[in-house]
């Protein structure tokens, strides 16, 4: 009763630069929770890490990511409000991730956020983790001029995306196969490097010749779809015939080969569409070659570009925040009988790849 005498006093609200908005993020290994206000000034931001819970097991286990978010989950709310500064009676409304992600690992954050929203009489957003992704730039200038080309690069997805507005996108292009993170992963296990992979490759690349071996760019000059499994592939058939190789030298020759791919396709959709500047975001943006290459790319074409601060290109709960402002003021609260969705796709225009959330 309580929740729909709240419902119809939502109509009223207005969404604007002094609205407050909890934000929780529980997808996959992180546990995260922010304050955000107006949609980019992030009053506090607190993520709690798994890697070293996972380490062991050479990748994110399912199970293990759930239970720990249920540990770590009201610890880290109650530190992001805490580090605020503000009361919680001031915050006015409580998003998460609803998707795509970890089935087990959503519930818990959307479960928490939907408790929170009904005990304190405010909406609760539920926010497309892809989505939140596009607006980790923007948190950090939001006066960036649209269209944008934003290069959406992860463990999970590989995606060239042409934001014409907020809430309109367009897909230019996605990778066949392995996403560009997963390729750093597999490949970065295989040399023994550990996981995460990307940080890890990262790191050795750096003492390493990145033109010792010439790895393939698989359809480098084939539209804007990308393929990164045969350059796995080709890794690992390089070492294993050549098994005195230098360890550093191929992580250099492999990174060089995703980054000259990466580059280039951005180039390529900015070119397509006229955009007026380029955003990187997800996991694989942290990845110090491809930040630089990526802006030098920007500079020469004489286009704004935009990386991320490190701290937003891993999953984190102030994008969330901000994702869920603007999706408040276009759509509205979510309902509270909304699930989690672990297949949850960008919305785009005019795209049969966007239709469903499974």
């Amino acid at each position: 009763h309580t929740w729909w005498w709240a419902m119809s006093n939502f109509a009223n609200l207005v969404v604007d630069e002094s609205t407050v908005i909890l934000a929780i993020e529980t997808s996959c290994d992180e546990t995260a929770a922010a304050i955000v206000m107006g949609g980019h000034d992030v009053l506090s931001s607190v993520v709690s890490t798994q890697i070293d819970l996972h380490a062991q097991y050479g990748g994110v286990v399912p199970e293990i990511a759930g239970r720990a978010h249920l540990d770590l989950l009201n610890p880290v709310i109650a530190q992001a409000i805490r580090e605020s500064g503000i009361d919680e009676r001031r915050i006015n409304a409580v998003a998460a991730t609803h998707g795509p992600g970890l089935i087990g690992a959503l519930l818990i954050g959307v479960s928490a956020a939907k408790a929170l929203a009904l005990t304190w009489e405010v909406p609760y957003i539920g926010v497309n983790h892809l989505e939140a992704h596009l607006y980790a730039g923007l948190l950090e200038d939001p006066t960036l001029e649209m269209p944008l080309v934003v290069l959406l690069v992860s463990g999970g997805h590989t995606m060239l995306i042409e934001m014409r507005g907020h809430g309109q996108y367009k897909l230019l292009g996605r990778t066949i196969d392995d996403a560009a993170g997963e390729a750093f992963d597999k490949v970065a296990r295989f040399l023994g490097l550990g996981y995460p992979g990307g940080p890890a490759i990262d790191a050795i690349a750096r003492t390493g010749d990145p033109q010792a071996v010439s790895f393939p760019r698989a359809m480098m000059h084939d539209g804007l779809d990308f393929s990164f499994s045969g350059l796995k592939t080709s890794v690992i058939n390089y070492v294993r015939n050549n098994p005195a190789a230098n360890t550093a030298d191929v992580a250099a020759c492999f990174q060089e080969a995703v980054v000259d791919v990466l580059v280039s396709k951005s180039r390529k959709a900015a070119d397509l569409i006229g955009a007026k500047g380029l955003v990187l975001g997800g996991g694989v943006a942290a990845n110090s070659l491809l930040r630089t290459r990526f802006m030098e790319m920007c500079e020469s074409d004489g286009r704004r570009g935009l990386v991320p601060s490190r701290a937003m290109c891993t999953d984190n709960a102030a994008m969330i925040g901000s994702a869920a402002w603007y999706r408040w003021r276009s759509d509205g609260p979510t309902t509270l009988d909304s699930g989690a969705f672990p297949n949850l796709r960008l919305p785009l225009l005019d795209s049969s790849w966007a239709r469903g959330k499974n």
